[in-house]
C-alpha cells in the first residue's frame, strides 16, 4: 500500500454490506481503530467517551441526508436513476446519470448532452452543461424547493456493495436536523443516544456545523466540488476557547474539517461564517482549526486520504490502513471508524 500515491487493494468483502441493526446489533457495535501516531489500537465504538478527555470537544455535522435518488426517464432511452447532489444558487441542481444495474445502480455511460429532457415524477429536468466529468448542471421543473420535492418523490442514495435499499432514517445522524446534504455524512452514524450521552458526563463536549454533503459516488477518484456550509458563532467561539485551555478540537468526519477550516482567518483563528467552500485539503496544508479526526475508512485514491494525511501524517495514516486490512475492518458508511488522535494524549482521558 502506498499513501504518496494514495492507492491499495480493497477486497470486495470488506464493504459493510449492511448496518448492525440488520443483524439486532446497536449503531455503536462497530469496531473503532484508533491511530496516535503510528501506534494503532482497536476497540468498540461504544469505548469512544473513554477514549477522549473532559474538556474536548467533538464538532458534529448536523446536516441531514435527503432521498436524492430518484427514477428518471429521458425522452428517448432506457430508464434512469438520477442522483440530486445539490441545489445552485441560480436554481439549477447538479446531477449524476446512473444506470439501474442488479437492484443497484452503475454510472450511465450511454449519450448524454445539453438539452437531454428527463421527465420525473411530476415534472422534467434537462441536462444544461457539463459541471465535472460525471456532473451535470440540469435546470429542474418541479413543484417546491428541491429539498421538498426530494421528500416528497425520492429515495436515499445506495451504491451496490449494499444489499438492499434501507429506509431514510438509516442514513440519518442521531443529531441531523438540516436537510441538505446528498448522502450520510457518516463519521456520525455510530454516535447513539447513549454514546453521546457518555461522552457529556464525562465532561466531553459536542457542538454543531452544517455542511451539505454532495454525491461521491465510489466508482469516481475525484476532488471534492463546492459546498454550502455554515458555522455558528456558539461553535467558533467554542472551538478557540478549548484550543486556548489545552483541550483537543476532534472534527466528526471529513465533513467538519473542510467546514472549520474554511471559517479559519488569517490569524489563525475560527470564526463564524457560511457559504460556499471550494477548499480542499491535502498533505501541503497546514490543519489550523483541528487536533483529531472520527472518521470512516475511504477507498482507494479518494481525495480524503489527502485530508488524512494532512492531519495525521503519511506514516500514521499508512500504519492505519495496514492494520484496518490486516484486521479485516469493513469500509463505507456501515462500517467501522477511525479515529486520529495527536501522537500523545494532552491530558489523560476521563474516567
Amino acid at each position: 500500500m502506498s499513501v504518496a500515491t494514495l492507492d491499495f487493494d480493497l477486497p470486495a468483502d470488506l464493504a459493510a454490506r449492511e448496518p448492525a441493526e440488520a443483524a439486532g446489533g446497536r449503531r455503536d457495535d462497530v469496531r473503532l481503530l484508533v491511530s496516535r501516531g503510528e501506534a494503532v489500537s482497536h476497540h468498540r465504538f461504544r469505548e469512544l467517551p473513554r477514549l477522549l478527555a473532559a474538556g474536548d470537544l467533538l464538532v458534529v455535522n448536523n446536516s441531514a441526508t435527503l432521498p436524492a435518488a430518484l427514477d428518471a426517464r429521458p425522452d428517448d432511452g432506457p430508464p434512469l436513476v438520477v442522483h440530486v447532489s445539490t441545489a445552485r444558487a441560480d436554481g439549477a441542481w447538479l446531477v449524476e446519470l446512473r444506470r439501474p444495474a442488479g437492484g443497484s445502480t452503475v454510472p450511465f455511460d450511454g449519450p448524454a448532452g445539453a438539452g437531454l429532457r428527463l421527465a420525473v415524477e411530476g415534472g422534467t429536468l434537462t441536462l444544461r452543461e457539463p459541471f465535472t466529468s460525471r456532473l451535470w448542471v440540469a435546470a429542474a421543473d418541479v413543484p417546491g424547493t428541491m429539498v421538498e420535492y426530494l421528500t416528497g418523490h425520492g429515495r436515499p442514495i445506495r451504491y451496490a456493495y449494499t444489499d438492499r435499499d434501507w429506509p431514510l432514517s438509516t442514513y440519518q445522524n442521531a443529531y441531523a436536523t438540516e436537510p441538505g446534504s446528498a448522502e450520510m455524512p457518516s463519521a456520525g452514524r455510530p454516535l447513539t443516544g447513549a454514546v453521546l450521552a457518555e461522552l457529556a458526563g464525562r465532561g466531553v463536549l459536542v457542538a454543531p456545523v452544517t455542511l451539505h454533503t454532495g454525491v461521491a459516488s465510489a466508482e469516481v477518484d475525484e476532488p471534492p466540488y463546492p459546498e454550502w456550509f455554515a458555522v455558528p458563532a456558539a461553535t467558533a467561539r467554542l472551538v478557540g476557547q478549548v484550543r486556548a485551555a489545552g483541550g483537543r478540537v476532534v472534527a466528526v468526519g471529513t465533513t467538519v474539517v473542510r467546514a472549520l477550516e474554511s471559517a479559519v482567518d488569517r490569524a489563525g483563528e475560527v470564526r463564524p461564517a457560511a457559504g460556499w467552500t471550494d477548499r480542499v485539503i491535502g498533505p501541503s496544508d497546514p490543519i489550523r482549526a483541528v487536533d483529531g479526526l472520527l472518521t470512516g475508512l475511504h477507498e482507494p485514491r479518494a481525495s480524503h486520504l489527502r485530508m488524512l494525511t494532512a492531519v495525521a501524517g503519511e506514516p500514521a495514516l499508512r500504519a492505519a490502513y495496514a492494520e484496518a486490512l490486516r484486521g479485516r475492518y469493513h469500509w463505507h458508511e456501515f462500517g467501522d471508524v477511525h479515529l486520529l488522535l495527536p501522537g500523545s494524549p494532552s491530558r489523560p482521558a476521563a474516567g
